[in-house]
């Protein structure tokens, strides 16, 4: 048994504070398979690492991109894992998504739906439940605010993750043709997912 399993009972999950934004951040470019530092390098100022681009959009509140939106899990209070989840209502009126690299993603929207946005835990930490019990968190959530679907998107490519969410009821209902960008890890397409929760 190692260090990390002898203390599997000591998981523990609490919302984000603003001081963790960094690690958020963090957690959130892991989780996005470089999507998230696509995003971040166009926000970012000149020379700006684009973590700490990612940490300032997480400082901010009432706004999805939120460290409000974040739940993370904790080993002997040091930060494992992280979801980053909020209700998603698609606006029709909206115009649509301009950047070719973006544009594949803001096809697959949900609406009226309880969207996990990201989910990741630090390597040393895995195998320890912590994606699966956060992902059980957000359908209590999803609950909570009278939500009948949870949805998420996931690169088809990305195998381990897409097995557990279908191992916890997600189903593909949508998906939209990758376009490559040398920050972005994967290739084909993406999937949107979706799970219908019983009321």
């Amino acid at each position: 048994m190692n260090q990390v399993e002898s203390v599997m009972t000591q998981v523990t999950y609490k919302p984000a504070e603003k001081k963790d934004c960094r690690t958020i951040a963090a957690l959130y470019s892991m989780s996005s398979d470089g999507v998230a530092d696509y995003i971040w390098t166009t926000l970012a100022d000149p020379g700006e690492n684009i973590l700490e681009v990612g940490r300032r959009r997480y400082e901010r509140e009432d706004t999805p991109f939120s460290y409000q939106s974040c739940t993370l899990a904790l080993v002997d209070d040091e930060i494992a894992g992280m979801m980053v989840a909020f209700p998603m209502w698609v606006d029709g009126d909206t115009e649509p998504e301009t950047d070719p690299v973006l544009a594949p993603y803001s096809r697959l929207e949900e609406d009226a739906s309880y969207y996990v946005c990201g989910v990741a835990v630090f390597e040393q930490y895995r195998g320890l439940g912590i994606g699966r019990e956060l992902m059980l968190r957000a359908e209590r959530d999803a609950r909570e605010r009278d939500l009948e679907k949870l949805s998420l998107i996931v690169f088809e490519q990305n195998s381990g993750p897409k097995a557990l969410y279908e191992r916890l009821g997600y189903v593909e209902t949508g998906r939209a043709e990758v376009v490559p960008h040398p920050l972005i890890h994967r290739r084909g397409d993406a999937l949107l997912m979706v799970k219908y929760l019983d009321r």
